[in-house]
């Protein structure tokens, strides 16, 4: 069966989206002496609220991803975490970890009025879902969580060193060792890390293409080619989100222990979730 007729077929089986819907409020809030998140709401301003937390980190909140839930029946939250989307500074760095964005969820917890709300996140959104949950469960009236992520060492192996991922698809493997030197390909982690946070806005580019090249092949197994071919429109979109996902990666997402998120599964064991 060719690429084109799975894939055509495989769109049918999914249930469509609501239509799509427009913010009925946007707003910023600012979480600390650096950074200011972007926010809006749709949906019902009466209804159950949800938060949408996104992936990444890095990325942001597209149109589609307010189409997820029943705008009759949902107040719907998303937001853009520190350095991501339209939250400002765009990139930054600073003060950006796994607990500064959960803290940040709470802060907008309370800015929203919200007494409890359902968390609604997939890779790493799953992941900062968990931390948040773990640290304020509470406040978590429900968890739907899909391709969970939970940042443990060897997750992210798998990902980014030889013998995980690049056993099922060697070819981008190949492309993604290309722009490292030999001497630096046993931790690639770290090699692109260096080079994504330097001063050089040429260089970063470059290094920043060949990282979402190298995720956007292995995020499903059968790929449109398109999406591949039209990875690097978007420059600052690309930089921003590489650049903050080595950052995290690199420091094993900034977790206490390893496998914490596991580890600590208990604290959530009341909280009901797909």
């Amino acid at each position: 069966m060719s690429l084109e007729t799975f894939s055509g077929r495989d769109k049918r089986t999914f249930r469509e989206l609501y239509p799509e819907i427009e913010p009925y409020k946007i707003g910023m809030l600012k979480v600390s002496e650096i950074h200011i998140l972007y926010y809006e709401e749709v949906g019902n301003p009466s209804g159950k609220p949800i938060v949408f937390i996104h992936g990444g980190p890095g990325s942001y909140t597209k149109s589609r991803d307010r189409c997820f839930f029943d705008p009759q029946a949902y107040r719907i939250i998303l937001y853009h975490q520190r350095g991501a989307g339209n939250s400002i500074p765009n990139g930054c760095l600073e003060e950006n970890t796994t607990w500064d964005l959960v803290e940040d969820l709470e802060k907008l917890r309370k800015h929203l009025n919200i007494d409890k709300w359902v968390l609604f996140g997939g890779s790493w959104g799953s992941a900062l879902a968990l931390a948040y949950a773990e640290t304020y469960p509470d406040y978590v009236k429900a968890l739907i969580l899909r391709g969970i992520y939970c940042c443990r060492r060897k997750e992210l192996l798998w990902t980014y060193h030889e013998g995980g991922a690049s056993m099922i698809f060697p070819d981008m493997w190949e492309k993604f060792l290309e722009p490292i030197p030999k001497c630096e390909q046993g931790d690639l982690m770290s090699a692109y890390h260096r080079r994504l946070t330097n001063n050089d806005e040429k260089d970063i580019l470059k290094f920043s293409i060949a990282w979402r090249l190298w995720e956007s092949s292995i995020s499903n197994l059968y790929v449109d080619p398109s999406s591949l071919a039209n990875v690097a429109d978007d420059a600052k979109s690309i930089i921003t989100v590489s650049k903050i996902e080595a950052h995290y990666f690199v420091h094993g997402a900034f977790m206490n222990e390893d496998g914490q998120l596991l580890k600590n599964a208990d604290k959530i064991k009341d909280i009901p979730g797909i």
